[in-house]
């Protein structure tokens, strides 16, 4: 089940994969140009996750690896994941793939995912712990939406650590101790 009120399992949703129909279908001639409103079948389309993930429950539709987890991907990764510009190809590129990977099966997807994770995770982690305080648009652009919140988290971190380190405050008390309980009587 989606969560539902999260914003960027909306956006991942909508991503484009490409389908194929594998019955006719009449009254979504919207999808391709033409006049007569029906699909045939072995008709090949790109569609939001969404729709292609419920027509593929329904066997109505078969879906592909969409282009982004293609074999010229996974060898940029493998050569240099940490350049890769994955926002360009999906800006949600981990959270579509994990999505995709149990409405298909492909279980190279899964590895493909975890090694661009892995490559790409000390790097953003390093850019966010060591850069000064403004980052070129450059290496921010090549990151997905994932990794954005994932390199705005650390530099929060960092920032507080440092305010911290510097002579903000050691301890902090509890707001919970601060409260008075109330007499069992009352």
């Amino acid at each position: 089940m989606a969560k539902y009120y999260d914003i960027d399992d909306i956006l991942a949703d909508e991503e484009l994969v490409p389908a194929v129909f594998l019955e006719g279908v009449n009254g979504v001639g919207l999808l391709q140009s033409n006049e007569t409103n029906r699909i045939e079948p072995r008709s090949k389309v790109e569609l939001p996750f969404w729709l292609a993930s419920e027509l593929h429950l329904r066997q109505a539709a078969s879906v592909n690896v969409p282009p982004c987890y293609n074999k010229k991907t996974r060898e940029e990764i493998g050569a240099d994941g940490a350049h890769v510009d994955l926002r360009s190809r999906c800006s949600y590129f981990y959270q579509l793939g994990c999505k995709i990977v149990q409405l298909i099966g492909d279980k190279t997807i899964g590895s493909l995912l975890l090694v661009a994770f892995q490559i790409r995770y000390k790097e953003v982690l390093i850019k966010a712990h060591t850069s000064a305080s403004v980052l070129g648009p450059k290496f921010l652009s090549l990151l997905t939406k994932e990794e954005t919140k994932l390199y705005d988290a650390a530099k929060s971190s960092t920032a507080a650590f440092k305010s911290w380190r510097m002579g903000g405050p050691r301890f902090q008390k509890a707001s919970v101790l601060g409260r008075k309980r109330k007499p069992i009587g009352e």
